[in-house]
């Protein structure tokens, strides 16, 4: 960490790094977006602190932290080692759920998806939330066991009792319960040959060495299990370096040409995309939903005091060059688009249709005028029309231009919205002020006016 301070204050020719924070034997800061374990003596991480993004103007916190990995490289014995420039994300880049009732079956397809990820160029940080815990001794019935008439459920409770306690009585003195536990001696506690002699009373009251009714194994256990529909699941997850591969053309191609493999090879397998995907996939999801229902509205709403079914879809006609002008904004500025991008264009519906409504309407003011000459009531329509539809869309592009030219972290969020906002109005404009009267002048020639 201070070598990479070292080389970007250089590189930059001013202090860029503010702080360097090391947590021993915890992850506050990682714990914001994952659901690991927090503290543990095996756990640690250093935060890098910057300047304020104003103050870095042109410097980008993930071209720092793909420097850190470079200069990190491997670090020997280490379980998972994670560089990441955010503190607040929807999760993963890649994040592939599997599930299956075998667990073994799971390790292992996990393993193959990892190394195939390692393939792509720009996925880096590969990790699984499999980890390791501390050594556990399991029990299982043998067809001894199972013919005296045990359960796995009688051996847990009896080798409970006696190395936890089984509660024998409560005494009340005063305001605290005290709990009286009966278990055996902390001497035959402490000895496996106690555990694997220990007797086992059956249905009918024999009293069985445990080791003549089950098999005991000593295996490293688990520090997490994670299931989903009652089946256990391991997380693959991964981050990449957006310069080189976009994350959902990795999963995209993971998808279509190594998931069915790998289902194939392993029965009973299943997965899923999780992650920024998800949350990206849900969110659009509800987004168009309540689109569609906000579209639907919108010509209710019109078409009732209109008394038609044809014009409020004329009105609503510029809706999709709006669209259109959201986009061109985008590639204009050099933003991509996203989840806000979109945000922004269903509140564009309902500006545009402001523009449109204003120019039908005197259209149709018009026409009571001059009923027999449709051409001139078009044209003194958008003449009156045209000074208020031009400064009310100009006011709204200029309202935003602060927000889309702000440099600070603050108003990063709010850059895609303002600008499908701003350049959708602006594109929408001169489009409804040709296309209303040219759909009107033709309702009117099909009588559907």
């Amino acid at each position: 960490a201070e070598e990479v301070e070292s080389r970007v204050n250089k590189k930059y020719g001013r202090k860029i790094v503010k702080h360097i924070i090391l947590n021993v034997a915890s992850q506050p800061y990682s714990a914001r977006h994952s659901d690991m374990p927090v503290f543990a003596p095996n756990l640690g991480e250093v935060v890098m602190e910057l300047v304020y993004g104003e103050d870095r103007a042109g410097i980008d916190s993930n071209d720092i932290a793909i420097l850190w990995r470079n200069i990190t490289g491997e670090v020997s014995g280490a379980e998972n080692v994670k560089f990441t420039a955010s503190l607040f994300t929807a999760g993963a880049p890649i994040d592939v759920q599997l599930g299956s009732d075998n667990f073994d079956q799971l390790k292992q397809a996990a393993r193959r998806l990892e190394d195939e990820l390692r393939n792509y160029d720009g996925v880096k940080d590969i990790s699984d939330n499999i980890q390791g815990g501390k050594q556990e001794i399991k029990l299982r019935l043998n067809k001894k066991g199972k013919a005296l008439g045990l359960e796995i459920t009688d051996l847990g409770l009896q080798v409970r009792g006696a190395f936890y306690g089984t509660e024998a009585v409560r005494i009340q003195r005063e305001k605290d319960d005290v709990r009286v536990m009966v278990r055996y001696p902390l001497k035959e506690r402490r000895s496996l040959a106690n555990l694997s002699n220990m007797k086992i009373v059956t249905a009918a009251g024999a009293r069985i060495p445990l080791n003549q009714v089950a098999n005991l194994t000593i295996q490293p256990g688990y520090s997490i299990i994670k299931r989903a529909d009652r089946r256990r699941v391991v997380n693959v997850q991964a981050d990449v370096e957006e310069q080189v591969v976009a994350a959902d053309k990795v999963l995209q191609d993971i998808q279509e040409n190594f998931l069915p493999e790998l289902r194939a090879d392993y029965p009973g397998l299943t997965y899923s995309i999780e992650g920024q995907e998800k949350e990206r996939r849900d969110s659009m999801g509800s987004m168009l939903i309540g689109f569609f229902v906000a579209l639907f509205l919108i010509f209710v709403l019109l078409a009732i005091p209109f008394n038609s079914y044809v014009q409020p879809v004329i009105i609503m006609a510029a809706i999709p060059f709006g669209m259109i002008g959201a986009v061109l904004g985008h590639l204009l500025l050099g933003y991509d688009l996203s989840l806000l991008s979109f945000f922004g264009i269903v509140a564009l519906a309902g500006v545009l249709v402001n523009d449109s409504l204003v120019l039908l309407d005197a259209i149709r003011n018009k026409m009571k005028l001059h009923p027999n000459d449709v051409i001139k009531a078009i044209v003194e329509a958008c003449k009156s029309r045209f000074r208020p539809v031009v400064l009310t869309s100009i006011t709204t592009f200029g309202g935003l231009l602060p927000i889309i030219f702000e440099k600070s972290l603050q108003a990063r969020f709010l850059i895609p919205m303002a600008l499908s906002l701003g350049f959708g109005v602006l594109f929408a404009t001169g489009i409804t002020l040709v296309l209303i009267p040219s759909l009107y002048t033709l309702t009117l020639h099909n009588g559907h006016a």
